[in-house]
């Protein structure tokens, strides 16, 4: 069965109230909001809005950072992002060779009056100018990249742009994945080793050559600066490469071989914050990346849809929600509407509508009873009423049995189920109902012949398994596909 699902698992986000506590709470941007907040006539800025030298000390001090060593240039990267993100509005001077000034700007507002959005907002355009800082090229040597006329010479940078950000994107999209799918990260931190193999290492590559495993330190030693600088507006968590792993310039670290190693190696992890921040580059850069709670407020065609992909945990966290403030039997009738159909991803949304049913109570009963006698939904309203203890349930005809059999099938083998336990339904099915085949194959459903093959494929037995294979011949040539 070919059913498109989401590219990438949902994602479980906290409230956006509380995602914008996290965002104000993010060292960088609290700094950024109390740089803005200080700012006034007398803050004079140069002609690309940095703060003159003669103003970091006092800047250094309004942030507590005066007997920091790097006071000075964490006061300079605080006031470049409020400067960023409008918290700071800049007046150039009357004439070049006079200073600009400064003070606060309209967005210094949201912090404190503007919606929860409004703040996410802002911390995304925070997030974005660290971005672009985390990719822009490492200047070890100016005197090497100066040209003649004292302008850095782009050309001698040996710098892609595009390049360096598709990168990074594809780390952070990395991270993502592996913090959102079942039996990934999840919460936990990720080796920056194995991120940055993953960037590097080809899939059908065995033992890495002593070249792509170069690359792969090369780019520890990359990302480990890139995360250094995200970690300061709340996307990660990161626990930097030892600095003594890095003593002997030119000599490759040893590979880690236990637990305690790699996490001198960095470690990493998206905070929620980070999950949201991520995940909304993705979809601007047009990814399908589901929230689970994005389909509450639609139909009940867009869930049975939308969850096709979804594990069975986040599946059912999502129906919960939808089915939560809806009265029951009206949720019922629109799942069941929503059921029908002959396309290729209908069988999957009649299971998950039965799913879902499962999960309403016994208000929704009138509404099963409505479809007894319906060609597609008999048999899954049979199901829900005999779970339910009901005992005046009419027998289904012969070819509702075998017809729901198909259709339970089809659903799994759509859903990219377990292996085994599709394996022992087959087989069960097969157990219960001596001639199977011989009455399978005239079933008139969409997907009788692909499912007939794949039982031919996935039984054990292999005499049964000839008979499936003979039985889905009949049914394409009846089909005549």
């Amino acid at each position: 069965m070919s059913v498109e699902h989401p590219t990438l698992p949902p994602v479980r986000l906290p409230a956006d109230a509380e995602l914008a506590r996290d965002a104000l709470a993010a060292p960088l941007l609290a700094q950024a909001v109390r740089l803005a907040r200080w700012a006034g006539p007398g803050t004079r800025v140069d002609a690309g809005g940095e703060l003159v030298d003669e103003q970091l000390p006092e800047a250094a001090e309004v942030l507590g950072l005066a007997d920091d060593e790097d006071g000075e240039t964490w006061a300079g990267d605080a006031w470049r992002l409020a400067v960023d993100t409008g918290l700071v509005a800049v007046e150039d001077g009357e004439d070049a060779d006079l200073p600009g000034r400064a003070g606060p700007g309209e967005n210094l507002a949201l912090v404190t009056g503007g919606s929860p959005q409004d703040v996410l907002g802002l911390w995304l355009d925070g997030f974005d100018a660290v971005f672009a800082d985390a990719v822009a090229p490492v200047l070890d040597d100016l005197d090497a990249i100066l040209g003649e006329d004292g302008e850095i010479d782009v050309e001698a940078l040996d710098w892609d742009p595009e390049a360096e950000a598709e990168f990074l994107e594809g780390v952070l999209g990395n991270l993502y994945l592996l913090t959102v799918s079942e039996g990934g990260a999840g919460e936990g931190p990720v080796p920056l080793p194995a991120l940055a193999a993953s960037m590097v290492v080809p899939e059908d590559m065995g033992e890495p050559t002593d070249d792509v495993l170069e690359q792969v330190s090369d780019a520890m030693m990359r990302l480990d600066e890139q995360f250094r600088l995200l970690e300061p507006i709340g996307l990660v968590e990161y626990q930097p490469v030892d600095e003594a792993l890095m003593a002997e310039e030119g000599e490759e670290p040893a590979p880690p071989v236990d637990e305690e190693d790699v996490t001198r190696y960095g470690m990493v992890r998206l905070t929620p914050l980070g999950l949201y921040g991520v995940r909304a580059r993705m979809l601007e850069a047009g990814v399908d990346a589901p929230a689970v709670g994005d389909l509450t407020e639609k139909g009940a065609d867009a869930l049975l849809d939308g969850i096709a992909g979804y594990p069975e945990a986040a599946a059912r966290e999502e129906t919960a929600a939808w089915l939560a403030g809806r009265d029951a039997l009206d949720a019922a009738r629109e799942l069941l509407h929503a059921a029908r159909g002959a396309d290729a991803a209908s069988p999957l949304r009649r299971l998950h509508c039965q799913q879902t049913l499962s999960l309403v109570g016994a208000e929704a009963e009138p509404a099963v009873r409505e479809v007894l006698d319906d060609a597609e939904l008999g048999g899954l309203a049979r199901v829900w009423l005999a779970e339910r203890g009901a005992t005046d349930v009419p027998a289904p005809p012969e070819s509702m049995i075998f017809w729901l059999a198909i259709d339970t099938i089809a659903a799994q083998l759509s859903s990219d189920g377990d292996l085994q336990e599709l394996q022992e339904l087959i087989e069960g099915l097969t157990g219960r109902h001596s001639g199977f085949f011989e009455a399978a194959w005239r079933v008139e459903h969409p997907a009788t012949a692909e499912v007939l093959e794949a039982m031919g494929r996935l039984h054990r037995d292999k005499t049964v398994a000839k008979d499936a294979r003979k039985a889905a011949f009949k049914a394409r040539s009846r089909s005549g596909s």
